[in-house]
């Protein structure tokens, strides 16, 4: 992570991996428990961001834009007439003790793979617990988000932060945390309430969730 460290300092950064590991121990849930809501939910048709991108605008594809040890940073695109535009700027944090199990499949993550399509085309089930669902200011027009998404002029993005969790054979792990700011063409807070089940009387506290935007943000300069 020596990138991500140089853009924060090392308490800022200290923080924000205590607080990850604070998410981690307070939202486990019994695998016997979890496994069974999962197999309840199997029936039902939860398109990958992946699949939800394609299907809205003909095309998808993936640029990993920073990876170091635990952190990644990627732009989840469409084409139009040739150029990518950015539909998801995705920061994932991977959680500290990964498990063998689906080793091949983050070797595959890690090069730069699809999170959910790599899991999903291997039998995995996955489920994502959302901590908070809301907006994101882009700070100046030329940043670095504004230009992957092509945006010109000052912009409030849908934000949506949740665990993945990984399902198999009655096994469940927790994966990462994953921060997704969308392109307003393509996902609304709005629709991310619609299409994720959210408790707001659960919500992260507000220093957390200024937290999470200051991790989204960094390193966002042009």
């Amino acid at each position: 992570m020596r990138r991500y460290l140089d853009a924060c300092s090392a308490e800022k950064d200290s923080g924000l991996l205590d607080y990850f590991d604070v998410i981690n121990r307070s939202r486990k849930i019994a695998p016997a428990i979890l496994a069974a809501a999962l197999s309840a939910c199997a029936t039902e048709t939860v398109l990958l961001n992946s699949e939800r991108i394609e299907r809205k605008f003909g095309s998808y594809g993936i640029d990993v834009l920073e990876s170091e040890a635990g952190l990644r940073r990627s732009s989840l695109y469409s084409l139009d007439s040739g150029e990518r535009i950015c539909r998801t700027y995705a920061v994932v944090r991977f959680t500290e003790k990964l498990d063998s199990s689906y080793g091949p499949q983050h070797a595959k993550v890690l090069a730069g793979n699809s999170l959910g399509e790599v899991f999903k085309e291997d039998g995995w089930s996955i489920q994502k617990q959302s901590l908070y669902i809301g907006a994101i200011e882009l700070p100046q027009t030329t940043s670095k988000i504004s230009q992957l998404m092509r945006l010109r002029d000052n912009h409030t993005l849908a934000l949506h932060v949740y665990q993945m969790r990984l399902a198999k054979d009655e096994h469940v792990f927790e994966y990462a945390t994953i921060m997704e700011a969308h392109h307003p063409d393509y996902l609304s807070h709005e629709n991310l309430l619609e299409i994720y089940n959210y408790d707001e009387a659960e919500a992260l506290s507000t220093e957390s969730i200024s937290e999470l935007i200051s991790l989204v943000l960094s390193n966002n300069d042009a």
